[in-house]
């Protein structure tokens, strides 16, 4: 099953606006699992995972900053797979 969020064109306000927005539901995401968790190795891997996701947020950004193009395209899907439980 395929999941479309985004597929547009937008202004580059529009398009950091949105991008900053979904960026952030993710970092809050890892942030949870960060304070559910009490194991070492899924933290570091959540604490990375959200400087990864800031650094793509600072290059889309300067990107679009740096673009003289009037528009912005942003497309987004999510590919949802049910994997059967192992027995």
């Amino acid at each position: 099953m395929q999941l479309q969020l985004i597929n547009g064109h937008f202004s580059p306000q529009e398009a950091v606006d949105i991008l900053t927005k979904m960026t952030n539901v993710k970092v809050s995401y890892h942030e949870q699992q960060i304070s559910a968790s009490d194991a070492e190795e899924d933290v570091k891997y959540r604490e990375k995972r959200i400087k990864d996701l800031q650094r793509n947020l600072q290059e889309a950004r300067q990107a679009i900053a740096q673009s003289s193009q009037p528009r912005v395209s942003l497309k987004a899907d999510i590919i949802v797979t049910i994997n059967p439980t192992p027995s």
